[in-house]
């Protein structure tokens, strides 16, 4: 399997992954669970890295767990809109990070395809500092 996907925007609100159908069909000619499944996960991974990034904190991110509901088929290209949590969570999160050099925090996004929901991702994400940092 080839997982395809590209970054249709990145800002503090939201980052949005798109990814084509062909490469992610499954034998009933929709989108394979697993593809949808990555991607989602990929989209709060990369809301994570980048604004950490953004605050120069250097740090390994791990999923520690993630549940997805499924909506609708998927039988066409689709998206996964990782929306930013509240500032409170978020600022919480990085609080915690540079106090105790990891932080948890929960990520939901939402699975598009024609402009149609078709699914709901729940992820918990966990940053590592990297001990030579800062």
């Amino acid at each position: 399997m080839r997982l395809s996907l590209s970054v249709d925007s990145l800002n503090e609100s939201r980052v949005i992954l798109s990814a084509p159908l062909m490469p992610n069909i499954n034998h009933r000619s929709t989108a394979f669970g697993g593809s949808i499944s990555a991607v989602a996960i990929l989209s709060a991974w990369t809301f994570v890295h980048v604004w950490l990034q953004t605050l120069s904190i250097p740090c390994r991110i791990v999923i520690q767990r993630n549940s997805i509901e499924y909506i609708r088929p998927i039988e066409s290209d689709f998206q996964s809109h990782c929306i930013a949590p509240p500032k409170p969570k978020w600022e919480r999160f990085i609080k915690t990070v540079y106090k105790r050099g990891k932080g948890r925090i929960l990520l939901d996004a939402e699975i598009y395809s024609e402009g149609l929901l078709a699914g709901k991702f729940q992820g918990e994400y966990v940053a590592l500092k990297l001990k030579d940092a800062a």
